[in-house]
């Protein structure tokens, strides 16, 4: 069965580009790990909620704009063996276009999957 992973991270608006680029550099890395797809998505639609919201999830100022992504994989194994093999050989993650100790994330086994899976 498929495996998803989601996360929802604030970054500023400003490096939009810079985080578009970081994307697409990991992404290369994720496949060859065995990632099946990536969906980056740039919002431009996150309304206030009453109770919660995106933006308040995150912490996000107005200055920011929240980025929903999900990668999917083969399985859980396959993602769990992906990250550590990452963990081990890039020690070093500083230099990220986003402020990662907001981020939100997380893995998630389908429950309904209809369409395209990216």
């Amino acid at each position: 069965m498929p495996y998803i992973d989601g996360f929802v991270i604030p970054v500023p608006t400003t490096n939009r580009e810079a985080y578009r680029a970081h994307e697409a550099k990991w992404w290369g890395t994720f496949q060859k790990l065995g990632a099946l797809s990536l969906v980056v998505g740039w919002g431009n639609d996150v309304p206030a909620g009453k109770q919660t919201d995106f933006m308040r999830a995150v912490a996000a100022t107005a200055e920011e704009t929240v980025v929903f992504c999900w990668m999917t994989w083969p399985d859980k194994a396959t993602r769990d063996a992906a990250y550590q093999q990452i963990m081990e050989t890039t020690p070093d993650m500083t230099g990220m276009p986003f402020d990662g100790k907001r981020m939100i994330y997380g893995g998630f086994e389908p429950l309904l999957m209809e369409g395209t899976a990216a």
